[in-house]
């Protein structure tokens, strides 16, 4: 397999409360490949959303302790850098689309003030090529009039149109790697089937790496290429999906998979 484009190696995190020290993940490691779909795995605490959070600095480090022996995205340790550095990457290098759009996007601005800040941030483009590239990236996504979308506010869009403005805002600046938290959760069934399907050809288009952090055995089994299983902060087991639906080795696997009946890999 070809060099990874992600590497986490013994990912701690702890995270400070109320005087009391709390374990938040233990020893995480894990690759991602390029052009791989890399499912992370669990019930809800388990820990997934905060490996995210923890790879791209957005823990509040006067609440949060965060400790490895490397975070390599393309060779550069992120764990080295300052929070300067991190700003730079976040956007440009790694993207990361939010659980819960509406709470992700500023209820304040325009879908296109939030989009055209993206291009200016990290392209440099001046106001009328930012507005340009804005509303090329929103038809890339499947938008019929973009121009429409781009004058709307958050809350004037659907549940769908509003994840499908987060992977246009994650995608804009074609990033390496794509970590994609529970996308989906809150769509109905169509809705879902039609949001990953673009997340996934947008990425297989752009060869973007995805880290695809899910509850849902059947979208593991549907989409991705490997599988990471995760328990109260630990990786208790890793595999590729064939292997993981044909032959699971730990306990908490198994149980996962037996309350998924049905879910098969594509």
């Amino acid at each position: 397999m070809n060099k990874p484009v992600l590497s986490v190696r013994q990912l701690s995190v702890t995270h400070r409360l109320s005087g009391r020290v709390v374990n938040v993940l233990d020893q995480v490691s894990f690759d991602l490949h390029q052009g791989e779909i890399l499912a992370l795995v669990g019930q809800s605490g388990s820990g997934k959303t905060k490996t995210a959070e923890s790879i791209l600095g957005l823990l509040p480090p006067d609440r949060w302790d965060i400790s490895a022996q490397a975070i390599e995205l393309n060779g550069s340790d992120l764990a080295a850098l300052p929070e300067s550095g991190l700003r730079k990457i976040r956007g440009r290098s790694i993207s990361m689309i939010f659980q819960e759009p509406l709470t992700a996007l500023d209820p304040v601005f325009t879908v296109g003030n939030q989009l055209c800040s993206v291009f200016t941030r990290h392209r440099g483009q001046r106001r009328r090529e930012a507005q340009t590239s804005a509303q090329a990236a929103l038809g890339r996504v499947g938008f019929p009039d973009p121009g429409h979308v781009m004058r709307r506010y958050p809350h004037q869009l659907s549940g769908g149109m509003r994840q499908r403005v987060m992977i246009a805002m994650a995608m804009a600046c074609r990033p390496s790697i794509l970590i994609a938290d529970e996308p989906t959760t809150a769509l109905d069934v169509t809705t879902q089937a039609q949001v990953l399907d673009q997340l996934v050809q947008l990425g297989q288009k752009d060869g973007v790496s995805l880290l695809l952090i899910t509850h849902d055995l059947g979208i593991v089994a549907q989409y991705c290429d490997r599988a990471l299983v995760m328990l109260d902060g630990k990786i208790v087991e890793q595999a590729s999906v064939e292997e993981l639906f044909a032959n699971p080795r730990h306990v908490y696997t198994k149980a996962l998979l037996n309350s998924a009946a049905g879910a098969k890999p594509k």
